[in-house]
């Protein structure tokens, strides 16, 4: 059994605390949290021993693996402190607010050899790992051109809102949501060299982003599109799709189905032929040992237990990869800020 804490006690925390409780492989020891009511009643029905000052629950429980699911502005000073007591760290996303935190953190976990995840659960849908499968054995050629969207109904009028919709505490559409979509698009195509053209547009929320646009461009070529949108009530909760273009091609893939059109059914394999393709979620994902939300949340926690176990530091969303993600936010913020990169049309 590995012995775990966790930090954070909101929505994800709570969420990760009853996928944890319920792993036949983790014990878990402890929890921290400012709030004394969530406290008292996981003290008092979950039977679990809590605390408000992490740094006295890492002295005091010295656990081997420690989960991390609190705000953003908070999890650079608390990854490195339990890296520095020598344990492994799950985080949730966005990783650091600060791409130089980031990048400390990654190279200390690495130079302590410790297993590091952070909680981009998207790379645990059946449907994203079936199309980084098939884009892999190059069913589509030579990728040209990626379109990554998200759209949901977060803010969908004028308010003060959570943590989430203040600048300072690391939240808004642009980390909340485009991260998703930015992680995704890392995961499947390899990271972009370059971002233009980025809008960071508000419409009901005063200190951050509502809508978020951009233009990637890549080493080989390729460019892509980032469309995200918090405040689109359209849909009834968060959607998001890649597409791809390739020279033999096209691959969306969206939570719940693939569609690959293919020109040339020589150069794909994989049982694919000429025209449509459809591969289904139902028939791709594994079962999970507990449900909570989606089979993705239970499936990325095993996945973070399981490298502990065996010692593989290698995980599928790394402190690494992560800061990749925080590197291209910080290009965009940097692009939406400079008026330079718009070219004037001319005259008629």
């Amino acid at each position: 059994m590995i012995r775990t804490v966790l930090i954070g006690l909101g929505k994800m925390g709570i969420s990760h605390q009853a996928i944890i409780n319920a792993h036949p492989d983790i014990d878990l020891v402890a929890v921290c949290d400012t709030s004394d009511y969530v406290l008292d009643m996981l003290s008092k029905y979950a039977k679990v021993k809590t605390y408000t000052d992490y740094k006295k629950m890492l002295v005091q429980e010295k656990p081997e693996a420690v989960f991390i699911a609190t705000p953003s502005k908070f999890h650079a000073d608390m990854v490195r402190d339990a890296l520095n007591a020598g344990c492994h760290v799950f985080c949730e996303k966005p990783f650091c607010l600060d791409t130089e935190d980031g990048l400390q953190l990654a190279a200390l976990a690495e130079q302590k050899q410790l297993v590091n995840q952070v909680g981009y659960h998207y790379r645990f849908v059946a449907t994203f790992q079936e199309a980084k499968r098939l884009l892999d054995l190059k069913v589509l050629g030579k990728v040209h051109h990626i379109r990554a969207e998200a759209y949901g109904p977060v803010v969908l009028r004028p308010k003060g809102g959570t943590w989430r919709a203040q600048k300072s505490e690391g939240g808004g559409c642009l980390y909340d949501y485009a991260s998703h979509a930015i992680d995704l698009v890392g995961y499947l195509f390899g990271n972009p060299q370059s971002v233009g053209g980025t809008v960071l547009n508000q419409l009901f929320s005063r200190d951050v982003e509502d809508e978020v646009y951009s233009t990637f461009y890549f080493d080989n070529g390729a460019t892509g599109q980032l469309s995200v949108n918090w405040s689109d009530e359209s849909f009834r909760k968060m959607y998001t799709k890649i597409t791809a273009w390739g020279e033999n091609g096209r691959i969306d893939v969206n939570r719940q189905e693939i569609q690959i059109y293919v020109r040339d059914a020589t150069k794909a394999g994989d049982g694919l032929v000429e025209g449509w393709n459809m591969r289904y979620t139902t028939d791709l994902t594994q079962p999970v040992w507990y449900y909570l939300r989606g089979e993705e949340y239970s499936g990325q926690i095993d996945h973070f237990v399981q490298a502990v176990k065996s010692g593989n530091r290698r995980t599928t969303s790394t402190f690494r990869s992560a800061v990749d993600v925080d590197l291209t936010i910080d290009a965009m913020v940097r692009n939406a800020a400079d008026k330079k990169n718009l070219t004037s049309i001319g005259a008629r």
